[in-house]
């Protein structure tokens, strides 16, 4: 009777601790927040042994707050609790408040798929996020736009001090920033300026810019550029007004203005060129330049035409030739390259697979995996090792598509060529049927 009662003790304790996934949240540098700074909340997601399928983050909204998803790759994680392996995935939030206050975030529910018992199972996570606060500093009155290392910078398609009447000067301004996204950068004012008409064309937002720092280090932001058209009708010189930026450093906490000096727009008389009248000369041509234009032009006909009939008699003959070259210009090695790159990239991992197999062959490989050891490329290695794995094993692990890409190249001159599986028909010389004893 104890021993049966010991044997339910422990498969109920086994059933009500069973592994399940679960989440936690974060907030990086929730200290000295202002209006307009970008907040970003860190949010992992565990499950036991590994996913079956990827957590689908979801969008929430909070008022005052402007909340995107971060575009950067998710981050793998591995943690052990109790004795279990858990799987993680890391994916961050970045919410940007609009005026000082306290702001409460939501709860998330995230579905994934993880594996049980070698069985797939679906869950919800529910993970609540945390809260923070938001204080106006003392130098933070003139913009709410907040960021990191904003620099500004401006170029001309020609020299302003050398213009012409009619010319048209093309001014390009490109703000970067770190740590804040290209739509919540604010437009550049660039003032009037009398006797000179401004076209502004539409602004240009990139995110994910890298941009040469101090020394040797390469920082990312985002961008905006903006492109304005002067135009000048009169002679003299016209002074485009400088620009003042205003921005608030989250690192240090002041109030920063970008500046670009004034420019001196100086426009010169248009040269005009001297007319030359034009003299009308009656001459009567000979009669026998004229037989002689007849001739030519008779001649040239016949040529056309023989030329034409040729082409009709030779046109099967064109035809093969034609899809001849056209075979040829397509089965190219860097066509060939070119496709196999694009199967890689956007092509599920079965089709992937039979591709490296057509690519293999046409190099002259009976199998992929004697290809990859023929290139003796760590990274081509490793990355069809996880393909193979998530196909016939497993799928415990992500395919970098952009390194197996990458790694996938056309042969050189001086690589071994790859064994084959009988000898030469007609041995010769340099290599033997049969290797002297």
């Amino acid at each position: 009777m104890r021993l049966l009662v010991l044997l339910v003790g422990l498969l109920t304790s086994t059933y009500v601790f069973a592994a399940e996934p679960f989440g936690r949240a974060s907030i990086e540098g929730a200290e000295g927040i202002v209006p307009g700074q970008q907040v970003h909340v860190v949010v992992d997601v565990f499950a036991p042994e590994f996913f079956t399928s990827p957590p689908q983050f979801p969008l929430f909204d909070v008022p005052d707050a402007l909340v995107t998803l971060s575009t950067d790759r998710a981050q793998n994680l591995v943690q052990s609790i109790d004795g279990t392996q858990y799987a993680g995935i890391r994916k961050s939030y970045a919410v940007v408040p609009e005026k000082a206050g306290s702001f409460q975030l939501p709860a998330v529910e995230i579905e994934l798929g993880y594996s049980s018992n070698g069985n797939s199972t679906k869950a919800i996570v529910k993970i609540a996020l945390p809260s923070f606060d938001v204080g106006v500093s003392s130098s933070q009155v003139a913009t709410p736009f907040a960021a990191r290392g904003l620099t500004m910078t401006e170029s001309f398609d020609r020299d302003p001090a050398s213009l012409k009447v009619g010319d048209a000067l093309v001014r390009t301004v490109v703000i970067f920033a770190e740590d804040t996204q290209a739509m919540l950068i604010p437009p550049v004012a660039f003032g009037t300026t009398a006797g000179v008409a401004r076209y502004e064309k539409p602004a240009v937002l990139a995110d994910g810019v890298e941009q040469r720092g101090i020394g040797r280090s390469v920082e990312t932001g985002s961008t905006r550029s903006e492109t304005v058209v002067y135009t000048v009708s009169d002679t003299g010189r016209f002074p485009l007004p400088a620009i003042s930026y205003p921005w608030f450093d989250v690192d240090e906490h002041v109030l920063s203005v970008a500046t670009l000096p004034v420019t001196d727009v100086v426009v010169a008389p248009a040269a005009v060129a001297e007319r030359i009248q034009p003299e009308l000369q009656r001459e009567n041509a000979p009669a026998s330049r004229v037989w002689r234009g007849w001739l030519l032009v008779i001649l040239l006909c016949a040529i056309d035409m023989a030329v034409a009939a040729f082409a009709w008699w030779r046109l099967p003959a064109i035809r093969t030739w034609a899809a001849r070259v056209r075979r040829r210009r397509r089965n190219s090695p860097r066509r060939r390259l070119s496709r196999i790159r694009t199967i890689i990239r956007v092509g599920d991992e079965l089709a992937v697979y039979r591709g490296l197999q057509d690519w293999s062959g046409t190099l002259g490989y009976r199998t992929v995996s004697e290809w990859v050891e023929a290139q003796a490329c760590p990274r081509l290695s490793a990355q069809v090792a996880i393909l193979e794995r998530r196909l016939f094993r497993s799928r415990d692990m992500q395919l970098d598509r952009a390194a197996l890409a990458s790694a996938t190249t056309l042969p050189t001159a001086d690589r071994p060529s790859p064994k084959r599986a009988l000898p030469d028909l007609n041995p010769t010389a340099e290599d033997p049927l049969l290797r002297p004893l």
